[in-house]
């Protein structure tokens, strides 16, 4: 069922709020201490329905997994104690639920389907199931594995040096995660540039020596991981809708607490910087594996910048708001690069320049990105969507906070997939 929510503009946000764990943190601490040898503890998991969905298949091979007072326990039997599932392992709505754990299936002597939503069965999966087939799985698929539902029978796998022609955490990861598998054979992924490293940082935390250069990363088979206990520290995507309001509406001054600031995510920050955002980083003495900081953002005047290239994969799910960020900037902002966003759950590209349009954004797309120019007042009483985007859905939220009118925003429950309590902070930050 579709549900909408009438959005209106706000004075100013101020206040102290704690974002949900990262989203890519939370999967792979599942599913990392599913396949490791012993009990693995997961402070602050985001339990929205993509997280859920990896704990979801995980149990359905055998894993037992048990949530409790905001904690989940993963109580692992190594890298052969999956069980072959009974029914279909249904990812919903997640990719990263999908790609990595193709990797694991990669190595596992049984046979598994993979199915999921409508936008999953849209978003390409031969560029995992390429590699993986090269390795040795045996994975079929529709349009021949391209998209799911898939079926994948695991097999006896060689290491393999692949030159990735994208740079994506998730083709990297599921290949490290099969090359795990390998008789003691080395599994080199290397990339045009540095995609995000919460695989290879969370492999170290899981007892497993990964080497690492400026664009690949390295690991030797027949290691097994040990159980460890992971803290998931606040999603810097997430916070990235609260650092845009933060800068954008006025009068505001925004403390969000505990988030991630992997260096291969920061690039939200980044372009808040470039942009001449007042933004202030109070890191923590890191006591995870990932480093964390407290963040304040304040009301700013902004520049238009151009955004592109290496930067391109340290901000790829930030970019449908840092769009609602550049019609707020002084001058044009120019993003490229980021033909990417064509195959995330929607066409982010088309999204994004179709829905701010309808608030009088000047922008336009291009092939790889799109193109802005600011400072532009935007005008509400129009129906929005998030084309069932969770962050198509957030963006048009903050965007009603500055709209000059009402915004009835379709497809609102979306959201609950990476930012469950979105509109709860969103109200407390109002007030």
């Amino acid at each position: 069922m579709t549900t909408s929510k009438k959005l209106s503009n706000v004075q100013r946000l101020t206040g102290t709020i704690e974002v949900p764990g990262d989203k890519s943190i939370s999967h792979r601490a599942v599913m990392f201490g599913s396949i490791a040898t012993g009990k693995t503890e997961i402070s602050n998991f985001l339990m929205g329905a993509d997280c859920l969905s990896t704990v979801s298949c995980f149990r359905k091979m055998g894993v037992s997994i048990d949530i409790n007072d905001g904690k989940v326990i993963v109580e692992g039997n190594g890298m052969d104690g999956l069980r072959e599932p009974s029914d279909i392992l249904d990812v919903g709505n997640s990719g990263t639920t999908t790609r990595l754990m193709l990797g694991i299936l990669s190595g596992a002597p049984f046979h598994a389907c993979i199915i999921g939503d409508e936008s999953i069965a849209r978003r390409p999966m031969s560029r995992v199931t390429k590699p993986l087939r090269l390795m040795g799985a045996s994975i079929d698929g529709r349009e021949n594995g391209q998209y799911t539902p898939l079926s994948i029978r695991g097999g006896n796998l060689k290491g393999i040096t692949y030159e990735s022609p994208v740079a994506s955490a998730q083709v990297k990861s599921a290949i490290l995660l099969a090359g795990l598998r390998t008789d003691k054979e080395e599994t080199t992924v290397i990339e045009p540039h540095k995609s995000r490293d919460h695989t290879e940082r969370m492999l170290r935390a899981f007892g497993v020596e990964v080497k690492e250069d400026s664009t690949s990363a390295t690991v030797i088979g027949g290691k097994e991981l040990e159980a460890t206990n992971i803290f998931v520290p606040g999603d810097i995507s997430s916070a990235a809708f609260f650092l845009v309001a933060g800068a954008i509406v006025p009068n505001s001054e925004i403390i969000l607490k505990n988030v991630g600031i992997n260096p291969t995510r920061t690039g939200i920050i980044e372009v808040l910087q470039m942009m001449g955002a007042s933004i202030e980083i109070i890191q923590h003495d890191q006591y995870s594996f990932e480093p964390i900081a407290d963040i304040i953002i304040k009301t700013s005047t902004l520049k238009g910048i151009t955004i592109g290239g290496d930067l391109i994969p340290k901000l790829i799910d930030e970019i449908p708001v840092i769009a609602l960020l550049a019609t707020q900037a002084e001058g044009k902002t120019v993003i490229k690069d980021a033909s990417e966003l064509k195959v995330k759950e929607t066409n982010r590209i088309d999204t994004v320049v179709g829905e701010l349009s309808k608030l009088g954004a000047s922008i336009d797309a291009t092939d790889d990105g799109m193109i802005i120019t600011g400072k532009t007042g935007l005008s509400g009483n129009v129906s929005v969507s998030s084309h069932g985007d969770h962050r198509i859905g957030m963006m048009l939220a903050i965007a009603a906070c500055i709209t000059d009118g009402t915004l009835d925003l379709h497809d609102v429950d979306a959201i609950a997939v990476s930012y469950p309590n979105f509109f709860e902070h969103l109200s407390l930050l109002s007030k």
